[in-house]
């Protein structure tokens, strides 16, 4: 158990030992992602558990997409919590865009902690499929 706490507060300070400032009383964790492609988009699968759609604000700017989310700490009322896995604090993550992406139709939802980005592939980029013909 000592072993799978150190890992979930590595995960929580890689931000610090990444040589930025520890700035935040709450700890920042790197939402894990999963990335897939078809051949009209990218869609990239965020978690980040305890956030409210209301929580996540995700920005464009020149090539890099930011996402960052909320997580309050839970609200522990008639009882006293004695351990805890899960805690309050902030998710983000950071994509670098090519130009491939068409940055106007970008779309993105959110349920059960889970957020989801449509990446929609510019004409210019999405796989044509060529017919060849007999001569």
């Amino acid at each position: 158990m000592a072993q799978e706490m150190t890992r979930t507060r590595s995960r929580a300070v890689s931000r610090q030992e990444s040589g930025s400032e520890a700035t935040r009383a709450r700890p920042v964790y790197r939402a894990l992602a999963d990335i897939y492609e078809t051949g009209d988009s990218i869609f990239v699968l965020a978690e980040m558990p305890g956030v409210a759609p209301d929580d996540v604000d995700i920005t464009l700017e020149r090539s890099l997409l930011t996402i960052k989310g909320r997580a309050p700490g839970a609200e522990h009322k008639g009882y006293r919590q004695v351990y805890a896995e899960y805690s309050d604090g902030d998710y983000e993550r950071a994509f670098t865009l090519s130009e491939e992406i068409d940055r106007s139709r970008i779309k993105a939802s959110h349920k059960n902690g889970l957020l989801v980005l449509e990446l929609p592939k510019a004409a210019i980029a999405q796989t044509k499929r060529i017919e060849v013909k007999a001569s």
